[in-house]
């Protein structure tokens, strides 16, 4: 760990609610750096979708002009190739986002930087980290989460979830993990115990 405020990267399985964990730690404190917002923001630029509109058609922009992420998520995990072209479009244009907030917030009095990215590690964004804070929830309820707020059955969860590193490999990499299979209110101690370490310990290499 560098001796500065801690960066700290959030990953876990899809439908582990990062999302509610990032959220937890903004409360205490943290900036929230999101890469599904960048990732939005970057399709959202002309030139972005131009070259996305040359590789795949008009199929997957929409009648407002935006692209359509879920034809385009159809695209992607269809096809190996696809995805790894428009990865390597979007992540070193997320890449240079993240780094210019980063900058931004070096003279704030945010206790820490949270990257919240479902690609932590596959992006290699886990290098430009200090810790790494797995959030772990079982399969049933990650499920259920998933066909509540995605509308997906067990066979689309595992079929997403097959693109990315095995949970049990991330969790083994990870410097803490945080169970979000309960209450709320155990969620917020877990997160303070575990912050309140990792800027302790930040500090005392400063």
């Amino acid at each position: 760990m560098r001796a500065r405020k801690p960066i700290i990267g959030l990953c876990g399985g899809i439908g582990s609610g990062k999302s509610t964990v990032a959220a937890v730690f903004e409360s205490l404190g943290c900036l929230v750096i999101a890469s599904d917002a960048l990732n939005h923001e970057v399709l959202s630029r002309a030139e972005v979708r131009d070259v996305i509109r040359g590789w795949w058609g008009e199929s997957v922009v929409g009648a407002d002009g935006a692209l359509d992420r879920r034809k385009m998520a159809e695209i992607v995990f269809s096809d190996p190739r696809e995805r790894e072209r428009l990865e390597s479009l979007t992540h070193p244009l997320i890449r240079q986002l993240q780094v210019d907030k980063i900058r931004q917030d070096s003279h704030s009095k945010t206790r820490a930087v949270i990257l919240d990215s479902p690609l932590l590690f596959e992006s290699d964004l886990h290098r430009s980290c200090d810790v790494v804070v797995f959030v772990d929830a079982d399969h049933d309820t990650r499920l259920q989460r998933v066909s509540q707020t995605r509308g997906w059955g067990e066979d689309e969860l595992d079929r997403r979830e097959q693109w990315q590193k095995p949970l049990s490999w991330k969790r083994s990499r990870a410097d803490y993990v945080i169970a979000n299979n309960g209450a709320r209110a155990h969620l917020e101690t877990q997160a303070r115990t575990i912050l309140d370490d990792i800027v302790s310990r930040a500090r005392s290499l400063g």
